[in-house]
């Protein structure tokens, strides 16, 4: 706790000095991030639901090498009465906020999958300031709030199942529309194929050094069981800085790891691949085949751990090895019944109405 103060000490005092300096805005609102360079995801879709009574104020991720400004971000987060975050933000913990600021953390994934926060099993650092500070949160069902009070030692009561704003997409037809006329424009080998979307999480608990261990997937072979019929798309998690090592044949696999929204993706997907992947959540809202590649269960369980047991999420078949997966993607099963139940679990404040329901219910209740 004390090094957090000392490392944001600067910022501490700028924040000081402007509280002294400046009234808070009660129209004002600053999204923080540290890991997106726009306006993207949850933020997007808040911002389009405000009126033009808002003034809105954005620092986001530029690059590693380029500082914060001081004055700037520390100004900003001063007069505002609405702060949003979206992701872990060290810059914002250790400093001590207005009573009358509203700290809101909009997390980038939905649903209670992998646990974060103080609800992981190796967080035992009890005098950290980290995620303490949060006024008020957001989840995706009544049945988790319980969990991201928990993560963010929270009360209950501030966390507020209206949705995510993110999956409000789900739900407008004419989007959903646009969207695959868009992809299979700029990507024509979509076309008249069944595509299989691979996108796993990553390993290993320091984000600069995640990785995924291709030699449990061998891409070529897979070509070959699946045939000419399939294409498929590799969305890698943006943390895996290995690469995989084989030639790809460009007339079946697509690499788009670069983009940074997997939602679109999923407009023009039959069959998901994945394994600890948060979006198990939104591919629960489309008629998608979801096959679950977990061959290192047991060890992904002993070093990060889920909220609920595995099985859960499993709304599809839970497989250990190519040859499992290839028979998973040639024979689909029925799982409706458990898709049913992950949703009523999960999913169920998801409705195309939550960015508007944030604004409304959260950003208005004090005015």
């Amino acid at each position: 706790m004390i090094l957090q103060v000392i490392r944001r000490l600067d910022y501490i005092v700028l924040y000081i000095f402007y509280c002294m300096r400046f009234r808070l805005n009660k129209k004002q609102i600053t999204f923080l991030s540290d890991s997106r360079g726009d306006m993207s995801g949850n933020f997007a879709f808040i911002e389009n639901a405000l009126d033009n009574t808002y003034i809105v104020k954005k620092h986001l991720y530029v690059s590693s090498s380029v500082k914060h400004d001081k004055k700037a971000i520390c100004k900003d987060i001063a007069m505002s009465k609405y702060i949003l975050v979206d992701d872990f933000y060290p810059l914002i913990y250790p400093i001590p906020l207005r009573k009358q600021t509203k700290l809101i953390q909009v997390w980038h994934a939905v649903g209670a999958f992998k646990t974060v926060g103080f609800a992981r099993k190796q967080n035992h650092d009890r005098f950290s300031m980290t995620h303490r500070n949060y006024t008020d949160a957001i989840v995706s069902s009544e049945s988790i709030r319980k969990d991201y009070a928990k993560a963010f030692r929270m009360d209950i009561q501030n966390v507020h199942s209206y949705g995510i704003p993110r999956t409000d997409i789900f739900f407008d037809s004419t989007y959903k529309m646009k969207i695959r006329e868009d992809l299979y424009q700029k990507y024509p080998l979509l076309k008249n194929k069944k595509v299989i979307l691979f996108a796993p999480t990553f390993r290993g608990n320091d984000i600069h050094q995640g990785f995924y261990d291709f030699q449990h997937i061998h891409f070529s072979s897979l070509q070959k069981a699946l045939g000419d019929e399939y294409v498929l798309i590799l969305k890698l998690h943006p943390y895996i800085k290995n690469k995989c090592q084989e030639i790809l044949d460009e007339h079946f696999f697509m690499n788009l790891t670069s983009l940074r929204e997997i939602n679109d993706l999923l407009f023009v997907t039959d069959i998901l691949i994945t394994d600890y992947s948060s979006v198990i959540f939104e591919a629960s809202l489309l008629d998608i085949q979801t096959i679950f590649f977990a061959y290192d269960l047991e060890e992904y369980i002993q070093q990060r751990d889920f909220f609920y047991p595995y099985e859960n999420y499993t709304y599809g078949p839970v497989v250990k090895n190519q040859k499992e997966l290839v028979n998973a993607i040639l024979s689909a099963q029925d799982f409706s019944d458990k898709k049913k139940e992950f949703q009523k679990q999960f999913m169920e404040a998801c409705d195309g109405k939550s960015s508007q329901r944030f604004v409304n219910l959260l950003l208005r209740e004090e005015e």
